[in-house]
C-alpha cells in the first residue's frame, strides 16, 4: 500500500483523503479506489512485472488509438503500481444483472450487448495491426502451446477432481490433439483480447469501456466472440447469441475479409476450448485460491455444454472420449447442486 501512497504523491503533490480495497479478479492483483478531493483514480499494485509492463503498454497503445480504454495516469512498474482512470462501479455483468432482476432480458441489455461485440473488432483488427506482441507476458500467439495448457488445466483442475467417471489418459490426449490441429487450421493473426467477458466490460454513462486484456496475444478471430457469448453466468438466451454472431460479423467485415462459413466451421470448437479454460478455471480459483464463489460458475456452464451435445456439432465427431465426458458432466446432479451452495 505504501507504495501505491508514493506514486499516488508524486503524481499529484498531495496525500489521497482515502483508499478502498475494491473486490478482484481471478488475478493476485489487488485494486483500489483512491479518493481525493472531489476525485477517483483506481490504484493497482501487481507483483508480476511482466504482467503490468503488458497492460501499460497495450492501453497505451489503445488509447492512442482512440479505444476506449483506462487512461493511464502514472506508473512504477519497477515497484508494481500504477493509476488509472476511475470507469466507475458497474460492470456490464452487474450492469445487467441489475436490470434483468427487476425487468428480464431486456432491450436495453440487448442493445448494449450489440454494442459491445460491434465493438470487437476495433481491438482485433485496426489496433491489433500496429500493436507489439513482444510486450506479451504469457504467449505471444494462441496457438499449439497455449491450446495445450489451456486443456490440460481443465483436465488437472477441473476433470481430475469433479468427474466421477473413467478418464484414458492416452484417449484424452488423442482428443486434445485432434481438437488443437482442427482450430490451427484457421488464421491466427489478429488481436486475441483472451478474456473478452462481461466482467472485463465497464459500463460508464451507458458507454461500454474495456479493461483487462494484459492476456492478450495474436490468435483467431472466433475466440473473444466465443468467450463474451458463452460467458456462464451472464447466461445468454441461445437465439440472442446467434442475433450477436451475426451482428459481429456484419461489423468486422467492414475492416476484414472474413468468410462467414469458415468463419462458423471453427466457431464451436473455439467455444469449447473456451468454455474447458473456464472449467479450469472454476475448479483451480475455488479448489487452489479457496476462491469458492467462482464455483456458483459452473451450474450455468454446464447449461452451455448441454446446449452444445443438443446442437449435434461435427465437431464431437473428432474428440470422441471428450463427448463421452461432456455427457457425464452436464447429467452429475452434484456439480449443480456444489455450484448453487457456494
Amino acid at each position: 500500500m505504501e507504495r501505491l501512497k508514493q506514486l499516488f504523491y508524486k503524481t499529484y503533490d498531495v496525500e489521497p483523503d482515502k483508499i478502498i480495497p475494491l473486490k478482484g479478479d481471478g488475478s493476485d492483483r489487488k485494486i483500489y479506489r483512491v479518493f481525493f478531493d472531489a476525485h477517483t483514480v483506481i490504484g493497482i499494485i501487481g507483483n508480476d512485472f511482466d504482467e503490468n509492463v503488458a497492460f501499460v503498454e497495450f492501453t497505451n497503445h489503445f488509447h492512442r488509438q482512440g479505444l476506449r480504454v483506462p487512461e493511464i495516469y502514472a506508473e512504477d512498474l519497477e515497484n508494481g503500481v500504477y493509476l488509472e482512470e476511475d470507469l466507475g462501479e458497474w460492470t456490464l455483468f452487474d450492469w445487467m444483472c441489475e436490470i434483468r432482476k427487476r425487468d428480464g432480458f431486456t432491450d436495453e441489455i440487448r442493445n448494449m450487448y450489440r454494442q459491445v461485440i460491434e465493438y470487437l473488432p476495433n481491438f482485433q483488427v485496426k489496433a491489433g495491426a500496429g500493436i507489439d506482441y513482444t510486450f506479451c507476458y504469457q504467449h505471444v500467439i494462441f496457438g499449439r502451446h497455449s491450446m495445450n495448457w489451456d486443456l490440460h488445466y481443465f483436465l488437472n483442475r477441473f476433470l481430475e477432481v469433479f468427474y466421477k467417471g473413467e478418464v484414458v489418459q492416452s484417449e484424452v490426449e488423442r482428443d486434445f490433439n485432434a481438437l488443437i490441429d482442427f482450430l490451427l487450421e484457421e488464421d491466427r493473426k489478429y488481436f486475441l483480447y483472451r478474456d473478452f467477458q462481461s466482467r472485463n466490460v465497464m459500463i460508464k454513462e451507458g458507454v461500454p469501456y474495456f479493461i483487462d486484456y494484459q492476456s492478450g496475444r495474436k490468435g483467431a478471430l472466433q475466440y473473444d466472440v466465443a468467450s463474451l457469448l458463452f460467458d456462464a453466468k451472464a447466461n445468454l438466451p441461445q437465439d440472442f447469441r446467434e442475433e450477436l454472431i451475426a451482428n459481429y460479423l456484419e461489423k468486422v467485415n467492414e475492416v476484414a475479409s472474413v468468410n462467414e462459413n469458415r468463419f462458423m466451421r471453427y466457431f464451436y470448437g473455439f467455444v469449447l476450448i473456451r468454455m474447458m479454460q473456464a472449467f479450469g478455471a472454476y475448479g483451480y480459483l475455488s479448489v487452489v485460491k479457496k476462491k469458492k464463489h467462482f464455483f456458483k460458475s459452473v451450474p450455468f456452464a454446464l447449461k452451455n455444454l448441454q446446449i452444445l451435445l443438443d446442437k449435434n456439432l461435427e465437431i464431437f465427431n473428432l474428440i470422441p472420449t471428450l463427448h463421452r465426458i461432456y455427457e457425464g458432466l452436464v447429467k452429475d446432479e452434484e456439480l449443480y447442486r456444489m455450484g448453487e451452495e457456494q
